[in-house]
């Protein structure tokens, strides 16, 4: 591809050539050779394009809005001739990040780690890096992709507070389920025998009724778990107040995880909310957090018996804290229904509040900014 060099060096060849034609002025027309030749051997060049492996891997992949994060690149020339110098160039969040590589002999390799950008919270999906070929007079230059694209998820910034308010006492003994986690002293109900099973879990009158190894399957009690819902509708924010209140909403996470207990984030647009495999819980819940957006089309908090519909059916005890900005007009009856269902309701509104009148049962803090959440929350639930 031609560069803006190379055009301007064909526009003013052709111009030179036909006013010195035109004008029979022979000094001219070798200026305009002189274009024509230096196109045609930068041309020829570029038909010798260096075999170069690009991979590139973003470590971590995982970081807080400000801390830092790097592109960790590897550049091997794979062909059997010296490659020229190129430049291989990044695209984070709109930004180019261009990194020049030097010159490599047959087989070597070139390795170098350069910042990216992470002072606004998102998840960014950073394309695959384009390598770049020019040639001396850079009149041309051929540019490839590498390797596969990469994500980075700069999460929100989080606040130190209290634990949550747990919704209900932890026991060694208590509710179990199916998709209670193995290894408790809590039985759960018997099952046929596996491989690597201790011996001493064998219930022998079942097996001897049924005349197969049955074992006591025991499990860690179901525990009360946190839910924190953030709603994502445009109607109660701006954009600095809809900022603090994902601030609120990760803090709240990183507090309930920090208690031991159970917690799921969801948002009023995804009321599902999102599990990166193998993540942790509050992993997933800042990733969650960290690609929300507030949008018109989001219901807001009169969607929020759809988000916590499935916890409310399946019986669960949980503790409900709801981050949202300016009040709405359904909020009141909206927060009355939650706490029918939940043991322990906390709502929590960011920005320029309007007093709305308060559910019996709701703990309700208002701040105008995270900072001032984090205060007023601790206040309310000390250590």
């Amino acid at each position: 591809m031609i560069t803006q060099a190379g055009a301007v060096v064909a526009g003013a060849a052709v111009v030179l050539l036909l006013a010195g034609l035109g004008a029979d002025y022979p000094e001219l027309v070798m200026l305009g050779l002189a274009g024509v030749a230096a196109l045609v051997v930068a041309g020829v060049w570029m038909l010798a394009r260096p075999k170069l492996a690009v991979v590139r891997e973003v470590s971590p992949s995982r970081v807080q809005a400000g801390a830092a994060a790097y592109g960790v690149l590897t550049v091997t020339n794979t062909g059997r001739r010296r490659s020229p110098p190129s430049l291989v160039v990044e695209t984070v969040d709109g930004r180019r990040v261009a990194v020049p590589v030097p010159s490599l002999a047959a087989g070597d390799e070139f390795a170098t780690v350069y910042p990216l950008p992470t002072g606004r919270r998102g998840r960014y999906v950073i394309p695959a890096p384009t390598v770049g070929h020019p040639d001396p007079l850079r009149l041309f230059q051929v540019e490839r992709a590498g390797s596969g694209e990469s994500v980075l998820y700069v999460h929100p910034k989080v606040h130190p507070i209290a634990p949550v308010p747990a919704g209900g006492p932890r026991e060694v003994e208590g509710a179990t389920s199916a998709g209670s986690p193995q290894g408790g002293v809590a039985f759960h109900s018997l099952r046929g025998y596996q491989p690597g099973d201790d011996w001493r879990r064998i219930h022998w009158k079942s097996t001897a009724r049924n005349g197969t190894l049955m074992v006591r399957h025991n499990v860690i009690p179901d525990e009360p778990r946190h839910l924190i819902v953030l709603d994502t509708s445009a109607k109660p924010y701006d954009d600095e107040s809809f900022e603090e209140a994902v601030q609120v909403a990760a803090s709240v996470c990183v507090a309930a995880d920090r208690s031991n207990f159970p917690l799921a984030c969801r948002t009023t647009a995804n009321p599902a909310g999102e599990d990166a495999s193998g993540a942790s819980e509050v992993t997933s819940a800042l990733d969650l957090l960290s690609g929300a957006q507030r949008s018109p089309e989001d219901r807001g908090l009169p969607a929020l018996t759809d988000v916590v519909r499935d916890v409310v059916a399946a019986g669960e005890s949980a503790a409900l804290t709801i981050v949202t900005g300016r009040a709405g007009p359904g909020q009141p009856a909206v927060l009355t229904a939650m706490r029918r269902d939940f043991p322990t309701v906390t709502l929590v509104r960011i920005g320029r509040t309007e007093p709305i009148p308060l559910s019996a049962g709701v703990c309700t803090i208002d701040a105008r900014t995270s900072s001032e959440f984090a205060v007023r929350w601790n206040r309310l639930f000390p250590r």
